[in-house]
């Protein structure tokens, strides 16, 4: 399913309206929004969201099952593509429970283990893609990988990046200001 010009059902025509178009991107922006909204909610509160990350692990699994059901042609691929990722995406989840464990938290804080879950996400995401041979995927693989070290980047230079907001709000207000005046 990861044509272009996909075929409807019943007509068989090819269909490319722009309301299609992000139709039938909406389950890769919405695994990808989810991701990133995770991201942010888990550096504002500094606190792992455990069961969030599931929701995401179950979407992507629907997610990849839905890429690949165009290309198993018979009722034993479509089986096959089923069990696969299932077994792949428990794999995921059994390793963010052994995160998640006690003795693992008494070492690791909320943001490193954020950043641990982020990471297991993004290779888990990539090589589904890889296995169901969807670039989509793959590239939201990619990109929550790219936000590992971005986010931990943005938590190491918050203060950096507060003066620089501060500093562009002043120069803002001030240019305003000079408008204002000159316009007077």
């Amino acid at each position: 399913m990861s044509d272009t010009n996909r075929a409807t059902p019943a007509t068989g025509a090819a269909t490319d309206a722009g309301g299609s178009v992000w139709l039938r991107e909406l389950p890769y922006i919405a695994i990808l929004l989810l991701t990133l909204g995770g991201v942010g909610y888990s550096a504002m509160t500094r606190s792992p969201l455990q069961y969030y990350w599931v929701l995401v692990a179950f979407c992507n699994c629907a997610t990849c099952i839905y890429e690949g059901w165009s290309r198993a042609r018979d009722r034993r691929a479509r089986w096959r593509l089923i069990w696969t990722q299932i077994l792949h995406w428990a794999a995921f989840l059994v390793a963010m429970a052994l995160v998640f464990l006690p003795s693992v938290q008494a070492v690791a804080d909320a943001d490193s283990t954020s950043l641990i879950v982020l990471l297991l996400l993004a290779l888990g995401t990539f090589v589904a893609g890889v296995h169901t041979a969807s670039w989509r995927i793959g590239l939201n693989g990619v990109v929550m990988a790219l936000c590992v070290p971005a986010v931990a980047w943005v938590d190491q230079s918050a203060l950096l990046l507060s003066l620089g907001a501060l500093a562009v709000i002043l120069l803002g207000a001030f240019g305003f200001i000079l408008w204002v005046r000159r316009k007077a």
